[in-house]
């Protein structure tokens, strides 16, 4: 089955891999299905997508169970802020974590992974443009709260994510998270979205989270 907007997003990855000289496969696409509900999921799952993002624990502690007994396969990605007192529900129920941003987060989450006995791919979201109304490292703290999160709540962190200031020229942000997950030996970014995807796989993404492009603008 073939879902346009999947079709014309995955191609549109493939040529901005082939133009950075990198492999399509290295890019992993999450398709954001935040604020959707499972009609509208239904035909990207169909159409092959496994790989999927919600911001909320509540929102897809809704309609995810339900997918996933149907396609066991799925994997999902928390990609919006975490509360603490969320951190059971989010082990629970994700795959990964993308927005690891503080030392109380970091301890809850290892916590539950511990109690639950289940390990999640952890990504540090790091504040690339300073923004005080966003949520994240500073990137002249990360270094030192990546070791934290190693050495003092037992994480293994995969990768860095960060979502740039709306009206700033993404690269030099996604250039700045590579720089900071080379020299702490981490292969793994979470960067780009329905806008800029292209020059964040041009930048190294590993990861990138569309979600308009492929259902549609939201409510």
């Amino acid at each position: 089955m073939v879902h346009e907007g999947l079709k014309k997003v995955l191609g549109g990855v493939a040529v901005a891999a082939q133009a950075a000289g990198r492999a399509p496969e290295a890019v992993t696409l999450i398709a954001v299905s935040k604020t959707f509900e499972a009609p509208e999921i239904v035909p990207v799952i169909e159409a092959g997508q496994r790989v999927f993002g919600e911001n909320r624990v509540q929102e897809a502690k809704a309609k995810w169970p339900a997918l996933r007994m149907r396609w066991p396969d799925i994997e999902l990605h928390l990609i919006g802020p975490l509360q603490s007192n969320k951190a059971a529900e989010a082990v629970q129920l994700f795959d990964a974590i993308h927005t690891v941003d503080r030392p109380k987060i970091a301890d809850a989450i290892g916590k539950e992974m511990r109690r639950q006995a289940k390990t999640l791919k952890l990504f540090v979201q790091v504040n690339t443009g300073r923004e005080p109304q966003k949520a994240g490292i500073d990137p002249g703290e990360a270094d030192s709260f990546l070791t934290e999160c190693r050495d003092t709540h037992g994480l293994e962190i995969a990768g860095l994510m960060c979502i740039p200031p709306a009206e700033e020229d993404p690269r030099p942000h996604f250039a700045l998270l590579a720089e900071i997950a080379s020299r702490n030996g981490l292969s793994q970014l979470s960067m780009g979205m329905s806008g800029d995807y292209a020059q964040a796989v041009a930048c190294g993404a590993t990861y990138v989270r569309v979600g308009s492009a492929l259902f549609g603008s939201r409510d």
